[in-house]
């Protein structure tokens, strides 16, 4: 099995060093992480990766921002992105169907099981063009 390559940007080291870890350690992931909004899009373009993990309330931009620049970028704009935030209740998030602004969103804290459900659903969507 080919690992999926993910891409997380939270201005939480913390948070990111989790999420790496945890996430590698089911041996389906590589899992490159950002902290800085200014250098997301150009670590996007970089790393290609297959879906984007993405906070929305961060110092230097809010997560739609980057989100637009991500759709805006014809190497990125076919990657699925998942907001992971802090700013929405679980129950704010059941209440949406998980969507905001046509993105899913995850509320923070999230159990791994349910990141890595979301993550293979997103992963299992439509095919997507090669790089």
């Amino acid at each position: 099995m080919t690992k999926k390559k993910i891409l997380v940007i939270d201005d939480l080291v913390g948070m990111t060093h989790l999420l790496k870890r945890n996430l590698e350690a089911t041996n389906r992931y590589i899992v490159r992480t950002e902290n800085t909004a200014a250098k997301s899009v150009a670590a996007a373009r970089e790393f290609l990766p297959d879906l984007i993990i993405l906070d929305i309330m961060m110092p230097d931009a809010s997560g739609d921002e980057i989100a637009a620049r991500i759709k805006q970028d014809n190497r990125l704009n076919h990657i699925p992105i998942v907001f992971l935030s802090a700013i929405i209740k679980k129950e704010e998030v059941q209440s949406s169907g998980g969507h905001v602004g046509g993105l899913t969103i995850l509320a923070k804290p999230v159990k791994l099981d349910d990141l890595i459900n979301c993550i293979e659903g997103k992963l299992e969507g439509p095919a997507r063009p090669a790089n």
